[in-house]
């Protein structure tokens, strides 16, 4: 098969795909969880392949070349200088997360946030006992404004989402240093989820870390980086932690032991074949995920009470349906075949967010199925 064939439809029913699970024995369109349709890199699969062709499988350490193939990658795509030391790998981000929430900050303390994002964001501040503030988007960032009016003497962390999640907005340069500052001065520690930077739809735009501005931020900086949206390998479980501070690593590294276990060879493996070997797969899946978001912004555009945030960035479509005027635009849609996630989950009723990380043809029926949902009201 064309490596890359974004257009092939992959049978994922009866691989106990969590995506696909969801709706088995339905004729409807799973677009909600974020991984997608698409077949991983040839270099993914063939290291795998090879892998398992070794035939065993015990407890495995950290590839010191996983380790330089992402630090040199940091290098050449942002001009970030990191050191082995500085990684911390993990098996996903979720946990990276929660474990950032017990490390930058006590239970005496708090945690803000931008809503709308991605659920566990909010959820985890209450799975540690700390209190939650959430501040409003500005369009496609972060209101800087109310963020700095909503910091108390008890905030200590922020979790930070850049690309966003959902609506995919990519921060400039300008505007990260403005957030850094407020930080700085604030004296507040920054978790900084990344996971969608290799995801850029926009060819004018650069992801840049946050961590990368200065060794001031940096030293307040928790950046959570995986290859698992980009390759579409989240079920091999591998990501990433990438702290600088030393006092701040050690205090991750406590919280973590026990409790979190190390990544598994599978996931080391996949991961260093999609950074070695993936950019040119990569970049033609951008250019297929861009097609795909155009068509819809279109599609979506011409809709009466639907309005579609252009994606700058990843695979999820962020739809206002407010004027639509239904308690739940998620269930209507659900029950005309097309199963969304529910933008109150994300701290905004009556959004609903569309995975379009799939073959064209799908993305067309999704539309055609939306539009007999609107058309029934």
């Amino acid at each position: 098969m064309n490596d890359f064939d974004f257009d092939h439809l992959i049978d994922r029913q009866e691989t106990w795909s969590d995506k696909w699970s969801k709706y088995a024995g339905t004729d409807t369109l799973p677009m909600w969880v974020a991984d997608t349709d698409f077949r991983s890199p040839r270099a993914v699969i063939e290291a795998l392949k090879t892998r398992v062709e070794h035939g065993v499988f015990g407890y495995t350490r950290t590839p010191e070349t996983l380790n330089q193939v992402f630090i040199n990658r940091m290098q050449r795509l942002y001009d970030w200088t990191i050191s082995a030391e500085d990684l911390v790998w993990l098996p996903g981000l979720v946990c990276g997360l929660n474990l950032a929430t017990r490390a930058l900050s006590t239970a005496e303390q708090a945690v803000v946030t931008a809503q709308p994002i991605y659920p566990p964001f909010m959820s985890a501040p209450a799975l540690s006992s700390r209190d939650l503030i959430t501040i409003p988007m500005n369009d496609r960032v972060i209101d800087f404004d109310a963020l700095e009016k909503a910091i108390t003497a008890k905030t200590k962390l922020l979790l930070f989402c850049n690309p966003h999640n959902p609506g995919g907005g990519v921060y400039r340069r300008e505007e990260l240093k403005r957030l850094a500052q407020i930080i700085i001065n604030q004296d507040l520690f920054i978790c900084s989820d990344e996971i969608h930077c290799d995801l850029i739809l926009q060819p004018e735009l650069r992801h840049t870390p946050i961590a990368s501005l200065n060794e001031e931020i940096a030293s307040r900086t928790l950046t959570l980086m995986a290859p698992s949206k980009t390759w579409n390998i989240a079920g091999l479980a591998c990501s990433v932690a990438i702290i600088q501070n030393p006092e701040l690593r050690e205090r991750f590294k406590k919280v973590r032991k026990g409790i979190v276990p190390d990544v598994n060879l599978l996931g080391y493996t996949a991961a260093e074949a999609a950074y070695s070997f993936g950019d040119e797969w990569n970049r033609k899946q951008c250019e297929y995920l861009k097609g795909n978001r155009d068509y819809l912004i279109a599609e979506i555009g011409n809709i009466s009470g639907l309005n579609m945030q252009l994606n700058e960035a990843t695979y999820l479509a962020w739809i206002d349906a407010r004027q639509l005027g239904v308690d739940n635009p998620q269930r209507l849609f659900e029950s005309h075949g097309v199963g969304l996630s529910d933008g109150q989950d994300f701290g905004a009723p009556g959004f609903v967010r569309l995975n379009f990380g799939c073959p064209r043809s799908r993305v067309e029926e999704a539309v055609h199925r939306i539009k007999l949902a609107v058309a029934s009201l």
